[in-house]
């Protein structure tokens, strides 16, 4: 026997529950799960099942919902202009959202120099403005190759695909991939060959990327450097402050464009604006996605007005690109950061996070680093001689995490980091309650 639920034949014998819970099955293995949790619905930094069970969301949607789950007033802002038109295609019509957004967000751009503008191009996620702005490289400049760095995360179409390095699993059995990219080291102190300091590590950076100038290509057939301020999926690498100034200085003295990639590390997440603020580095370009938009699908790239206006009409585009509802509720994200004080917030928490993440790793060997700025934080797990990467205890701790209703994901070369990604809202409760399921987490797994 059957009845209906929400328009699905299910059987009558289950509970509305059980029928959402048996339908994982449907979902592609593509899908690398952290958890086999249906969503019933999500309130600032948590989330309530189909079953009735609530979760610390320390995920954010890997660091999407920057305001929290379903901030009200994001929420409405959301209602009010779906209600109006949710899809009012670029090239065809201009909407108030849109045309609103375009005007405040450069206003955001990191050490415009004064007189200078900057302006925007919207897209939908992530991989579509790393290409937006390699392709916007290559336009302008007329040079064929670009200079990522190692251990980065840039997406996973062919192109972005082949600038991240951050994995095998990203871009292993898809070559051959695009030609012309080479990698730098990123400066890794805690793994660096030359010695575990800020200074060795930020001068065997810089060498490997003289390096690549002397052995495998010109400078003057650069088109850009792309990096990540604060290392995202390779590890939540905190660079020292001189890295991205000498990156800046070196594509001033060749005539390259510096690409900021501040998909994960943007729009509040280290308790700045965009993180290139906190060393003044003012890139040529710069790639949002995640936060802009408190979940809804957005992202674009912001560069100098003359530097972006190189594009001509139909050089670059996409259907969906600036959708009036993802603008809506992009501006309604500002409104609650500045309104709520959330970089201040982020600071703040940031720092009582690392001060009692260290407090409660100091004890435990395998942990190997405590690290991070803002809400973007990690704890890399590493056997204490040798360094070895420990996937199997990040692994132990999230699922231990889990247990104890707090929701953590891993990332680094070899899943041996747990980051801790809260969105910006969250209180000193919640955090008390996280610092305390963690250490209890590593009780548990013998770490």
């Amino acid at each position: 026997m059957t009845q209906t639920v929400n328009g699905v034949a299910v059987d009558a014998s289950m509970t509305e529950a059980e029928h959402w819970l048996a339908l994982r099955d449907r979902v592609p293995p593509v899908w690398a799960r952290y958890t086999d949790l249906v969503v019933e619905r999500g309130e600032g930094a948590w989330i309530e099942t189909v079953q009735g069970e609530r979760y610390l969301d320390y995920t954010c949607g890997i660091g999407v919902t920057n305001t929290g789950h379903a901030h009200p007033r994001v929420a409405a802002a959301i209602a009010e202009q779906a209600a109006k038109i949710i899809h009012a295609q670029q090239n065809i019509l201009y909407h108030q959202p849109g045309l609103e957004l375009h005007e405040r967000l450069p206003r955001t751009f990191p050490a415009l120099a004064h007189g200078d503008e900057a302006a925007l191009f919207l897209s939908n996620s992530g991989a579509e403005a790393v290409e937006a702005a390699v392709k916007l490289a290559k336009y302008a400049t007329r040079r064929p190759a670009v200079i990522a760095f190692r251990g980065g995360f840039h997406g996973r179409t062919h192109g972005a695909m082949s600038l991240t390095s951050s994995g095998v699993k990203y871009r292993g059995h898809y070559e051959p991939l695009l030609p012309s990219i080479h990698f730098a080291p990123y400066p890794y102190a805690l793994r660096n060959p030359t010695g575990a300091t800020d200074e060795a590590a930020l001068a065997f950076s810089l060498a490997g990327l003289e390096e690549l100038f002397a052995t495998m290509i010109y400078p003057e057939d650069v088109a850009a450097l792309l990096v990540e301020p604060v290392l995202g999926e390779g590890g939540y690498v905190v660079p020292p402050d001189g890295f991205l100034p000498a990156l800046r200085e070196i594509a001033d003295r060749h005539g390259i464009l510096l690409i900021a990639d501040e998909v994960q590390s943007g729009v509040g997440r280290t308790g700045r604006m965009w993180a290139s603020e906190w060393t003044d580095t003012r890139p040529d370009i710069l790639i949002m996605a995640k936060g802009i938009a408190s979940g809804m699908p957005l992202s674009g790239i912001m560069a100098r007005r003359e530097l972006l206006e190189k594009f001509g009409p139909g050089a670059h585009g996409g259907t969906y690109g600036g959708n009036a509802v993802a603008c809506a509720a992009a501006l309604a994200t500002l409104d609650v950061i500045a309104a709520e004080g959330l970089l201040d917030n982020a600071r703040r928490q940031g720092d009582r996070l690392l001060s009692n993440l260290r407090r409660i790793t100091a004890d435990h060997p395998t942990v190997a680093e405590v690290r991070g700025i803002g809400l973007m934080l990690a704890i890399e797990f590493a056997d204490p001689d040798g360094l070895k990467p420990r996937p199997d205890l990040a692994k132990d701790f999230i699922q231990a995490a889990f247990e104890r209703k707090l929701l953590l994901l891993s990332c680094g070369t070899y899943g041996q980091v747990v980051r801790i990604i809260p969105p910006l809202i969250t209180n000193d409760t919640e955090v008390d309650s996280a610092i305390s399921a963690m250490s209890e987490a590593l009780t548990a797994i013998g770490a």
